[in-house]
């Protein structure tokens, strides 16, 4: 920060300079100065009467000191520096300059604090910077963007004239009328003369998502929260913020590589920390407005970064209700706490789990943007169940032979889902073998047994059944059940084989054993159709 500090002083002095060397230029040099202003650590010899006649500041400093016959002035924290207090003077000795969007922003200020307004003289810098940021900068996007880029450095009293609020509000409404403009472009007839939305056309009407992203963190957030508020489209929104959060933090660090597994320690974690708790608060609530691999991102940033638990809980809140869509490399998220921990994050994919169990139940949850419900204790779909049973024994083959992952943290991870969210148990079974193989070889007779529950072993394929026959590793009593149900599903199929057609239907109650109709039903379901 000392040496950030400094910096900015060298740029301060070096500007003043260039500023007192270009004023010699444009001065009247016929007529001696009499009154020196310092600003910024620059001097510029100047003369009383152009400054005191468009100024009203400098003209009570001159008044005050009559009598001593005042002709030095120090001006202390003037808005802009050197530079902008260079323009405020050129315009009090008539010296013609371009107001664009890169100064207007300066000239509102400096007016403000030399008080240049019309009560000292007519036309004067104020309101002429004024009726420019009125009547052209409001009126274009781009023009709003950079003088908010210029309002970063003359905070807080560009917030007080209502620069700021005044070009987020333009903002805001030039990229919802663009995205109402773009909307009517994609309307056409159908072949039965109805009119409807063409999806397929690209949607011209975001094309200010690159324009934002150059703002700082507190701007952004203002801009964002002003279009939510005009109706912005929530994709539109996540397209933002997904495009602003790769521009602040992959440039810095490799946080969105899943593979990456670099415990990353000394990083400016401040800016960082800022940028993921607020792009967390502007997430829309409607589900699919951000991919969920933009989603597991921000997660594993938020870890690593160690942002606060509201910021992390609500990630897996809104990650948990739309699970049924990740793939495995998204719950791999590294483990950044210490060197005797387990290489991925077990915890945190558990509580998403939960969250995945406790969302509420809804048929067309992916075709409607439903607002989320995570007080709602009811089940998910039995689809989105089958999908994540699935993704859960991937990412349990995956971390078993991590030896320090205790047996309790995984057997907690197996247990999370309900029983009939697998319809079969080779993926379970598979990730239980790699922890016995490769993570707890020397493990006791009865915690073998307390992991063999986790497998129904009626839900094993002939090829796993077969496997599970002739291993060694498995307790006795699990081996006999699965020569059991071998034995069960070689009649099963005898019977399907060689069985009259009227007794079909004992035979399909009979293939109950094997998992595939137990399983696709709930318990309730399934205990009736056993009765």
């Amino acid at each position: 920060m000392d040496k950030l500090h400094q910096q900015q002083q060298q740029q301060q002095l070096s500007l003043a300079k260039c500023s007192r060397q270009r004023c010699n230029e444009w001065i009247f040099r016929d007529v001696p100065s009499d009154i020196t202003i310092e600003v910024s650590g620059g001097t510029f010899a100047l003369h009383k009467f152009p400054l005191v006649s468009r100024s009203g500041r400098i003209r009570k400093l001159v008044a005050e000191h009559r009598d001593a016959d005042i002709s030095r002035v120090e001006l202390l924290n003037l808005p802009g520096g050197a530079e902008s207090f260079e323009l405020a003077a050129k315009f009090c000795y008539g010296i013609n300059f371009e107001i664009t969007s890169a100064n207007v922003a300066q000239l509102c200020c400096v007016s403000d604090y030399l008080e240049m307004t019309e009560e000292f003289s007519k036309d004067n810098l104020g309101s002429r910077a004024e009726e420019y940021l009125e009547s052209i900068v409001c009126k274009n996007l781009e023009m709003c963007v950079e003088v908010l880029q210029q309002c970063e450095n003359l905070l807080p009293l560009a917030d007080e004239l209502k620069i700021v609020s005044r070009c987020i509000d333009a903002i805001a409404s030039k990229a919802c009328a663009e995205q109402i403009a773009s909307s009517f472009s994609r309307l056409e007839y159908s072949s039965s003369g109805r009119l409807h939305m063409n999806k397929q056309a690209k949607c011209e009407g975001d094309w200010w998502i690159e324009d934002l992203s150059v703002l700082w963190i507190d701007l952004y957030q203002r801009v964002m929260t002003a279009m939510k508020c005009r109706g912005v489209r929530p994709e539109s929104i996540g397209a933002s913020l997904v495009n602003y959060a790769q521009k602040e933090l992959t440039k810095k660090c490799s946080l969105w590589n899943p593979s990456s597994q670099t415990k990353v320690d000394l990083i400016s974690t401040g800016h960082e920390r800022l940028v993921v708790e607020t792009i967390v608060n502007l997430l829309p609530v409607e589900k699919l407005a951000v991919p969920i691999s933009f989603l597991f991102g921000l997660l594993r940033s938020a870890v690593m970064l160690d942002c606060t638990i509201a910021c992390r809980l609500d990630l897996e809140r809104r990650i948990g209700s739309q699970l049924d869509i990740a793939i495995l490399d998204d719950l791999l998220i590294p483990s950044f706490r210490h060197a005797g921990d387990t290489l991925f994050d077990v915890d945190t994919v558990h509580r998403i789990l939960v969250n995945f169990s406790q969302q509420d139940d809804s048929e067309d949850d992916m075709e409607d943007a439903s607002v989320f419900e995570s007080d709602s204790p009811h089940s998910p779909s039995q689809t989105a169940l089958f999908k994540v049973a699935k993704l859960v024994d991937n990412y349990l083959a995956e971390i078993a032979p991590d030896a320090n992952l205790k047996l309790s943290k995984f057997m907690v991870i197996a247990e999370t889902l309900p029983s009939h969210a697998r319809t079969i148990h080779d993926g379970l079974y598979r990730a239980m073998i790699f922890t016995l193989k490769y993570a707890h070889q020397g493990l006791s007779d009865s915690d073998r047994k307390k992991l063999c529950k986790l497998i129904d072993f009626q839900k094993l394929s002939q090829e796993a059944g077969a496997h599970a026959a002739q291993n060694e590793r498995l307790p006795l009593q699990a081996i006999v059940q699965v020569l059991y149900f071998e034995q069960i599903r070689l009649r099963n199929s005898l019977c399907c084989s060689y069985g009259d057609e009227d007794h079909k239907p004992m035979h399909q109650s009979w293939r109950i054993s094997s998992g595939a109709l137990s399983a696709a039903m709930s318990p309730r379901d399934n205990y009736a159709s056993l009765r």
